[in-house]
């Protein structure tokens, strides 16, 4: 079955409603599989025709309406057409009807009215005339006679383009919102499988083409050098890289090379002397020292002064260091990982980092991709940090689909961490509640979704123009989505797969220009 709530609430399709009341002042409405409209969308603030928000309220208005609705479904039923075109005998309007067809289940209809398809005066006298018999008062039924638009031969496909752009969106909302569920389940049901690793989350292909190089590189002992921005995870990948090693019975030792100015990093990374300096009162063991025969994470390399440069590229070069205030070397066996938010390629051509400690540590490069570029695994993470909140408290507690939906569109600065986070807060303010509701989620992420220019559809201008817009704005966010599945997408979007690649050639939506 269909909330058809939901969809009213969705940023694409709220914004093909007022293109369409914009342009033709044209209202449209869901049907259930009878006929019965649901009119959840229809409010003073955004209804076209101020004489359709009176009428839907009264009875015989409504029955006459899924009457007409049951006729075009039947005629539907009876031919091959898309669509129906038929008149709305109670009031004079004109309305168009599109059936929802889901997996070859018929779900529903999009309907458009307020309109006609003929220019007429005589029409426009009897429609005075009908709403006039509906009680409406004179005011109401002049301000609404003067918005009524024919839409001739000449607008006609772009109005009914537009429309069935409506109807499309709701099924393919509908599938993605019913796979994101499944992908819970499956979660839920599989945490052994490849959606894990460690504890890393996720499934879409940035997450499982980082999986496959992890394993490829477990049993190595090369250095490795993790690029990835703050919040996604990078230590988690240190971890991982270590405890599938040879070395996962050794000590796993992490410093931030950051969190100290460079005498107090020194003294950290290599230890001291005695009297070395003062408050030095005995020998003290460095890190590198206790990570001997395991595995040493840096992160934030990036912020090394070019003096700590020289002495990490002896330790990675030679394995030797000397205690500050020592006069003998020692020698430790260690693997080291490194990590920065930084590009240190550039760094490098800036001279801000050295060329020679660069190349010694980037033997191996892992790039961790941000949240925003793998969003179809904010439903597992989400759920991961739920439950492991629920195991803590014993109150097992879900996401709503509205809300989940506002997860999906945000786009996560800080990355999987600003998630944790944000689940960590709606745990707290949803207190008792076992649900997880829209109002309870953070200003930022509620507001950010409603000034998203998803789909970028313009209501100004040339009308193919902003259909043109709207067209490659779809494309682009559903390849994203599904990461770059063409046969996924134009499955989604209801055309050929053909015919998406021409458009993706059409717009300059190649990977490698968009990806960025």
């Amino acid at each position: 079955m269909i909330n058809w709530d939901e969809f009213e609430h969705i940023h694409v399709i709220r914004k093909l409603k007022h293109i369409i009341g914009s342009w033709w002042n044209v209202d449209v409405v869901f049907t259930d599989d009878r006929g019965n409209p649901r009119f959840g969308g229809l409010t003073d603030h955004n209804t076209s025709n101020p004489a359709l928000l009176e009428l839907f309220k009264k009875e015989n208005v409504v029955e006459s309406f899924t009457e007409c609705t049951k006729k075009s479904i039947d005629d539907l039923k009876m031919t091959d057409n898309r669509y129906s075109l038929k008149r709305w005998d109670a009031l004079g309007f004109d309305m168009v009807v599109f059936p929802i067809f889901i997996e070859n289940d018929f779900m529903g209809t999009v309907v458009a009215t307020g309109f006609l398809k003929e220019k007429a005066d005589n029409q426009l006298v009897e429609i005075r005339e009908r709403l006039a018999l509906f009680g409406l008062n004179s005011d109401i039924i002049e301000n609404s006679v003067s918005k009524i638009k024919t839409i001739d031969d000449s607008d006609r496909d772009h109005f009914i383009e537009l429309v069935e752009l409506v109807g499309q969106e709701v099924i393919t909302l509908h599938l993605e919102i019913t796979m994101r569920e499944n992908r819970i389940n499956e979660l839920n049901k599989e945490l052994g499988s490849r959606y894990k690793y460690d504890n890393m989350i996720g499934k879409s292909k940035p997450m499982q083409e980082l999986y496959s190089l992890l394993d490829k590189i477990k049993q190595a002992e090369s250095t490795i050098l993790v690029n990835g921005d703050n919040g996604t995870g990078k230590e988690l990948i240190a971890k991982s890289i270590h405890y599938n090693s040879p070395r996962k019975d050794k000590a796993f030792i992490i410093q931030n090379c950051s969190a100290f100015n460079d005498n107090l990093l020194e003294s950290e990374l290599f230890g001291h002397a005695k009297g070395s300096f003062t408050g030095a009162v005995k020998d003290k063991k460095g890190l590198f020292e206790m990570a001997h025969n395991g595995t040493f994470f840096l992160d934030e390399i990036g912020d090394t002064s070019p003096q700590m440069q020289v002495k990490l590229l002896r330790v990675l070069q030679e394995g030797t260091f000397t205690p500050v205030g020592a006069t003998e070397q020692k020698r430790v066996n260690v693997r080291v990982i490194a990590a920065t938010n930084k590009n240190l390629k550039e760094m490098v051509e800036k001279g801000e980092f050295r060329e020679d400690l660069y190349y010694r540590l980037n033997v191996i490069n892992i790039k961790v991709p941000a949240l925003k570029d793998r969003k179809e695994d904010i439903p597992f993470l989400a759920e991961f940090f739920l439950n492991k909140a629920s195991e803590k408290e014993g109150t097992k507690k879900v996401l709503t689909k509205r809300a989940l939906e506002k997860l999906y569109d945000y786009a996560w600065p800080g990355n999987v961490r600003e998630l944790q986070n944000e689940v960590e807060r709606l745990i707290v303010l949803s207190g008792g509640e076992t649900k997880i509701t829209l109002d309870m989620l953070s200003p930022k992420i509620v507001e950010a979704s409603k000034s998203n220019k998803v789909q970028g559809s313009r209501v100004h201008g040339k009308l193919k123009d902003a259909l043109e817009e709207l067209e490659r704005e779809m494309i682009k966010e559903g390849l994203r989505r599904t990461g770059w599945n063409k046969s996924r997408l134009a499955k989604e979007l209801g055309i050929s797969r053909a015919g998406l690649i021409m458009k993706v050639e059409k717009y300059q939506l190649e990977k490698r220009k968009i990806a960025k």
